[in-house]
């Protein structure tokens, strides 16, 4: 009986272990295409940031005493204490999505960055340019420089993610390289405080500082995600993880690459979530869909009949259980394009058209600044435009150029920053693109000189020393 027992227990155990994922050969075949990237920046007096999450010392104390002088040494890949006056370093991770050397990675890797460097498996390593980056959804596209013969991933379809499937990572957490980890999918479709146009999949594959950017493969080998964000009180990994779906990820990508720019669509509302209570009042059986609290003027919600208190139930035949199912599927439809939504007004449903706008752009998506262009100006790294009418109106102002880029330089400095409109330099008004440039070609070198923005509706002065 006892040979039995143990010959039934080691069966068990073999029969669990064969319903098992084997993940070797997946990472055998997709691990050359998945690079770590390192970035070089100015010194900065900020603290360092992690996926999003201010990583202080009060955090690095809570860390062991092997990572705590990881990160604050001065051979630390992440460069050292805050205040520190040496160049700033980070480390993160990326992958291939085209032979010609196209990189897709997260924004907050390369954001600052004055050097990108891209190693490959085979140990080559490749300067990268920035393209273009899309802060709302924290993606970076890079282009390698005189790559060949380059691996690729696969990309799947994050839409046919179910709940409860194996996924697993490569990436580089604490600069390791080339670190595997595993784990299921905990949930699709979260939507984060920092972000409600991204509808997040949420893990529990170990990701941890400088994974950020790298994969998320299914058992197919295909890419299903980019790991982008942890949820931690310590800095380090806590059981919960979440990517960016490929499906948005490269969406975003085609964007940039083709056009420099991401556009998302818009309604110009804003929504609440609908409790028991809500639902009782407003005569659903339970609680579903997106409150509508207000209708921006203008928008697209007003224009297409949209009314507060309407409460969103459908969007393009697509049910709405939660408000924050409607961002994500606003954002993907097409500027210009007409939706169907079917609302709840008044105890009854109505079915209503829209034509959905572009989203205004808050945090932007922003093209590397091009080093010659009709609105750029390298010298001081900012790029400008015209100033919109309709712009000029609304802060009372009669001329000016908005800055859309800020690189490193002067303009930087002195804390110039996207969306601010010049109006003046060195006490000469600008009143549109060409005026800018005859202003800045007559700035006297190494002098400073004042600069006249409007920001945020409000005028203010600030020092800027070519």
């Amino acid at each position: 009986m006892m040979l039995l027992a143990i010959f039934l227990l080691a069966w068990s155990q073999a029969s669990l272990a064969r319903g098992l994922p084997d993940f070797t050969g997946l990472v055998e075949e997709n691990a050359d295409a998945v690079v770590n990237i390192s970035t070089t920046s100015a010194a900065s007096t900020g603290n360092t940031r992690f996926h999003g999450l201010p990583f202080d010392e009060r955090q690095l104390d809570q860390l062991p005493e092997f990572f705590q002088e990881f990160f604050r040494g001065p051979q630390s890949p992440f460069g050292g204490a805050p205040g520190s006056s040496q160049p700033r370093r980070s480390m993160g991770s990326g992958f291939i999505v085209s032979a010609d050397g196209y990189v897709l990675t997260n924004n907050h890797v390369v954001e600052g960055a004055d050097e990108i460097i891209v190693r490959l498996n085979d140990r080559r390593e490749l300067p990268a340019t920035l393209v273009g980056t899309d802060p709302r959804s924290d993606m970076a596209v890079l282009k390698l420089e005189n790559g060949d013969d380059l691996p690729v991933v696969k990309t799947g379809r994050s839409k046919n993610l179910k709940v409860g499937e194996w996924v697993f990572a490569i990436g580089s957490p604490f600069g390791f390289d080339y670190t595997v980890t595993a784990g299921i999918v905990s949930a699709l479709g979260r939507s984060l405080p920092s972000e409600n146009y991204v509808p997040f999949i949420q893990t529990d594959v170990a990701i941890n500082p400088g994974n950020s950017g790298g994969p998320l493969f299914n058992l197919d080998g295909e890419v299903v995600g980019i790991n982008s964000q942890i949820y931690t009180r310590s800095g380090g990994f806590m059981g919960v993880s979440f990517a960016i779906p490929i499906d948005d990820a490269m969406s975003v990508f085609r964007q940039i690459r083709d056009k420099g720019s991401v556009s998302r669509g818009w309604l110009g509302v804003l929504i609440q979530e609908v409790n028991r209570d809500l639902a009782e009042s407003f005569g659903l059986k339970r609680p579903r869909g997106a409150l509508i609290a207000e209708v921006m003027d203008g928008s697209p919600a007003q224009a297409g009949g949209l009314q507060s208190g309407d409460i969103v139930l459908e969007y393009d035949g697509e049910d709405i259980h939660l408000s924050s199912d409607l961002p994500p599927m606003v954002g993907r439809t097409p500027v210009g394009e007409s939706a169907r939504l079917t609302v709840l007004r008044s105890g009854k449903e109505i079915a209503l058209d829209v034509e959905i706008g572009q989203l205004p752009d808050e945090r932007g998506s922003q093209q590397a600044a091009p080093t010659s262009d009709n609105s750029s100006t390298a010298p001081l790294g900012l790029t400008v435009e015209p100033l919109a009418p309709d712009l000029a109106d609304s802060i009372g102002v009669s001329g000016g150029v908005v800055v859309t880029g800020v690189g490193r330089g002067p303009a930087y400095n002195a804390g110039i920053r996207s969306r601010d409109v010049i109006t003046e330099i060195n006490r000469k008004a600008v009143s549109s693109v060409e005026d800018f440039r005859k202003v800045v070609r007559s700035l006297p070198e190494g002098r400073a000189v004042s600069v006249r923005v409007v920001r945020q509706g409000r005028a203010i002065y600030l020092v800027m020393k070519p």
